[in-house]
């Protein structure tokens, strides 16, 4: 890793200074504000390279980092061309595996979006190559920040519901037209499936309010409503997903137009789990229901706790851990409401930048971080026995571990 610390400044007073991280992000569509987030001139870090295969995109590119980012249309043009600390991949999901596997083998820290990959195999030759290049990974579980996320896993910690036992999550993707199935989400050529492009997100959650990771699993799903939509004409080259997102006009579910090409993925899946130690959960995911939210439910010896939104000024926390008279009470034990903050202060709810820091400072220092390339493994592990199990007509499938020393190499903290 390139030495980040420059000479003492006069006199030693102030001790030593550390130079700007040299930053490049490949990928320059929706979630490349990720590095827009990091570029930070004379605060510790800058974006000082772009690529993408759309020249079209470069213009983004040189808005948000100025005129004097260097742009490429291809990864080893930029290896070749530029020394740096690390490497945001904000790419198609596809793309994850060999760009990062790349990029780590050759040295430079990567921040790669989930999912890690598209297979299991496909993120353990990841995980492989960051240990063979003895680089820093990062997966962008930005979820592990989200003050929702991180409230209940206090409380579970603390206590305050006993041992858990069962973790529960609906997750109603309101803009599941808008957001799958007018781009390449839509073909599970680049995503496995939305059980495990989406879903990597709660079942990392799941998998963090648990303790534990997913051992078995059984599901069941189907494209039950974009199946019926015959416009498939796509989007149009270069857009991205905020081009063509129109929450007011697309509805209902079926109203929808511009459909990708491909669309064989699907639009509503069920599943149950085997966590190790004997935890149960179960994990809901529909793309076209009228509102857009997710709500855990966590229950153990002495109690159950659940979100009531996920961001944002009303979302709070809730814990029943004493005995009801009568039959349901709405009133709880414990509330605990969310700081407020909006996405206008970083995307989802603040999480974001909080994500980007922890990022730069593993880059910068190494250490213990939030989230856990082996944790991105483990959720994408589970979501592809799911997706397995639901193409099969529900047959449980096991799922695939992790090989011990790779595991307890990134334990170690990664070297």
């Amino acid at each position: 890793m390139t030495d980040t610390t420059l000479a003492p400044a006069p006199g030693g007073a102030e001790g030593p200074r550390t130079r700007d991280l040299r930053l490049a992000v490949i990928g320059l569509g929706l979630r490349a504000t990720l590095a827009r987030e990091a570029h930070r001139p004379g605060q510790g870090s800058r974006v000082v390279a772009a690529v993408d295969t759309a020249p079209a995109m470069f213009a983004r590119a040189r808005e948000w980092f100025g005129d004097g980012v260097r742009l490429y249309g291809d990864h080893r043009e930029l290896l070749e061309a530029e020394e740096l600390d690390a490497v945001f991949v904000i790419t198609p999901d596809h793309t994850h595996e060999q760009l990062a596997t790349e990029l780590l083998r050759a040295g430079v820290a990567v921040f790669v979006e989930k999912p890690l990959a598209i297979t299991t195999e496909g993120c353990d030759r990841v995980l492989e190559a960051a240990r063979e290049g003895g680089a820093r990974l990062y997966v962008g579980h930005n979820m592990r920040h989200m003050p929702v996320v991180r409230t209940m896993r206090e409380l579970i910690r603390r206590g305050e519901i006993g041992e858990v036992k069962a973790v529960w999550c609906r997750h109603f993707v309101g803009h599941g037209g808008d957001f799958y199935f007018k781009d390449w989400h839509a073909d599970r050529r680049n995503t496995t499936g939305l059980l495990l492009q989406k879903g990597a997100h709660d079942l990392d959650v799941i998998h963090w309010l648990a303790g534990a990771y997913t051992e078995r699993v059984t599901a069941l799903g189907g494209l039950t409503v974009y199946g019926d939509i015959d416009d498939r004409s796509g989007q149009a080259p270069g857009a991205v997903m905020p081009d063509w997102y129109d929450p007011e006009n697309n509805w209902p579910p079926l109203a929808n137009t511009g459909l990708n090409p491909v669309v064989d993925v699907e639009d509503l899946s069920m599943v149950v789990m085997r966590l190790e130690g004997g935890v149960h959960a179960s994990y809901q995911q529909c793309h076209y229901t009228p509102d857009y939210w997710r709500n855990y439910t966590v229950i153990g010896t002495e109690g159950r706790l659940e979100n009531f939104g996920d961001h944002g000024e009303s979302a709070e926390v809730r814990v029943w851990n004493r005995r009801s008279r009568e039959g349901y009470r709405a009133e709880a034990d414990l509330v605990v409401p969310m700081p407020s903050r909006s996405d206008e202060e970083g995307g989802h709810g603040g999480s974001d930048p909080l994500l980007v820091a922890e990022f730069l400072r593993f880059v910068r220092e190494g250490g213990a971080t939030d989230t856990s390339p082996v944790a991105a493994r483990e959720a994408v592990a589970a979501g592809v026995a799911a997706t397995e199990s639901l193409r099969d007509g529900g047959t449980p499938v096991t799922v695939s571990r992790l090989a011990p020393e790779l595991a307890r190499w990134f334990a170690d903290g990664q070297g």
